[in-house]
């Protein structure tokens, strides 16, 4: 049994009271660690696309978002193995650890990824908010706060001489746009790839694309400014999806289809076109949650993919090392906000103007 160890604490955090409406940064009490939790003090959260789709309708009741976080280990459950107070830790999603697909190192592929990332609650259904009236444990950390609790499942040891607030964002966008290049794809040198959307999933998959090797990347998206800098990050071609020519551009590129597509925007038209432009034995990544058709011919295949098949105390580090090499700049997409500025972050993400926010939390 998972006992509470350490007495609730007063924390700060942004509530999303009702769709559609401002966050508002409250005091609210929260339980101490279970044996099996850690307690992480947020130093930085980088907002998500998935926050905002929340923020406007998601959620019901009274919540607390945020999955992007990174912060110092305050205090560890009886249970927990390989962090101590004191540690540095960057927050990913959450997985149950019991499973078929976890027991097996696929935490993605988690049978209860539903409930334990987007259910407001642990697995068992308790909430450590529950005292306040607002629900928590979003990705099993709702980090838009100044303390989270986490489980060694989504927690990510890292070192001490890093920019903590940096690797905020490492934790959900970033690891799914190259981990979708990386491992789900598993693009190969010399092939033509497609990017629709570069937004920070796009331009972090058009990073690895870069770095896998691929000869052919190019970037899809309606906002001039990021495609000039997809282009600087390493894509090789740039078009807009205005265009109603957009699918017979690429085909003149490449001299036939592409061998992958990576689609983040969640537009069914441009889902469509993906798949279209398959070369055989192509593969298309949907990242929106939405599916294709079971069986295409010429062994083309359309794949849903979750955080781009990534465990992340495995992955995350890879990107760190590929940080300090130079070759994975992620710091060219972020812009940091004061935590009290987490709505004007929230709205220059949806106007375009900021790729990755985030926030300073203090």
């Amino acid at each position: 049994m998972n006992r509470q160890v350490q007495s609730a604490l007063s924390i700060r955090a942004a509530v999303l009271r009702e769709p559609g409406c401002p966050l508002k940064i409250e005091r609210l009490e929260m339980e101490g660690p279970r044996d099996n939790e850690v307690l992480v003090r947020l130093v930085a959260s980088g907002i998500c696309h998935t926050d905002i789709d929340f923020c406007e309708g998601g959620a019901s009741g009274s919540v607390v978002l945020g999955h992007e976080g990174s912060g110092v280990v305050e205090r560890v459950g009886q249970t927990v193995k390989g962090v101590k107070p004191g540690d540095h830790v960057v927050l990913s999603y959450q997985s149950c650890g019991h499973c078929q697909p976890c027991r097996n190192g696929q935490p993605a592929d988690c049978r209860h990824f539903w409930e334990a990332n987007f259910g407001f609650a642990r697995l068992d259904g308790s909430n450590a908010l529950a005292g306040s009236g607002v629900r928590g444990h979003f990705f099993g950390q709702s980090s838009f706060a100044t303390h989270t609790l986490a489980t060694a499942r989504n927690l990510v040891k890292v070192s001490k001489t890093l920019p903590l607030e940096l690797l905020a964002p490492l934790g959900c966008g970033l690891q799914t746009g190259a981990g979708t290049v990386m491992n789900s794809l598993a693009v190969r040198a010399g092939s033509s790839i497609a990017l629709f959307g570069t937004g920070a999933v796009g331009l972090a998959a058009v990073m690895a694309a870069r770095i896998v090797g691929a000869g052919t990347i190019i970037a899809v998206d309606i906002n001039p400014r990021r495609l000039a800098l997809a282009r600087e990050l390493g894509a090789t071609h740039s078009l807009d999806n205005g265009d109603p020519g957009l699918g017979a551009s690429i085909a003149a590129i490449t001299g036939r289809g592409v061998d992958y597509v990576v689609e983040s925007t969640g537009d069914a038209e441009l889902s469509r076109l993906a798949i279209d432009l398959l070369n055989p034995h192509g593969r298309v990544a949907l990242l929106t949650g939405a599916s294709g058709p079971d069986k295409l011919p010429g062994g083309r295949q359309v794949l849903s993919v979750i955080q781009g098949d990534a465990v992340p105390q495995r992955f995350i580090p890879k990107l760190i090392k590929l940080y300090e090499e130079g070759r994975f700049p992620f710091d060219r997409l972020v812009k940091f906000y004061d935590f009290r500025k987490i709505n004007q972050a929230i709205a220059d993400a949806r106007r375009g103007v900021t790729i990755k926010p985030v926030l300073r939390i203090r």
